[in-house]
């Protein structure tokens, strides 16, 4: 029994010798700002769409739109994944995120073909996230329903 805790000890000494090191206050600041950019970004997107006139539902619209388009490009020019590796969870904003939650395994998978690679596996990451959000979604509106 001795020797199972030792090598249970050993081997928490070598994860924790060869875990990355974080500098919480380094990471917070890079999520932050990158982060805030999108978000930037997002904002001055919609401002000069409401400036062709459009209303603000049409322009959140279509922000999103361009958002999602600009994060499935920028996953596939593999630039995306390099942003994220710097700035953490600063590029986890929820439409540019999620985008690159769908197209990142699609990429990884399409070597294992159309239906079983891309159409298995697109969804591993964003899959529970649309299941709940729905699911959330209609309890919300169930709720609201009842509840006006």
């Amino acid at each position: 029994m001795s020797q199972i805790q030792d090598m249970k000890k050993e081997y928490s000494k070598m994860v924790e010798e060869l875990s990355p090191k974080s500098n919480l206050l380094r990471d917070s600041a890079r999520a932050f700002w990158v982060g805030g950019l999108i978000c930037a970004i997002g904002q001055l997107i919609t401002n000069i769409i409401k400036s062709f006139g459009y209303n603000h539902d049409e322009a959140s619209m279509l922000t999103t739109i361009i958002l999602v388009f600009l994060g499935i490009i920028l996953t596939g020019l593999d630039i995306y994944d390099s942003l994220g590796k710097y700035a953490g969870a600063g590029t986890v904003v929820p439409i540019t995120g999620f985008a690159n939650s769908i197209v990142s395994p699609a990429i990884e998978y399409k070597k294992e073909g159309y239906v079983f690679g891309v159409g298995a596996k697109m969804f591993t990451i964003a899959g529970p996230v649309l299941v709940y959000g729905t699911i959330a979604s209609v309890a919300v509106g169930i709720v609201h329903y009842f509840f006006k």
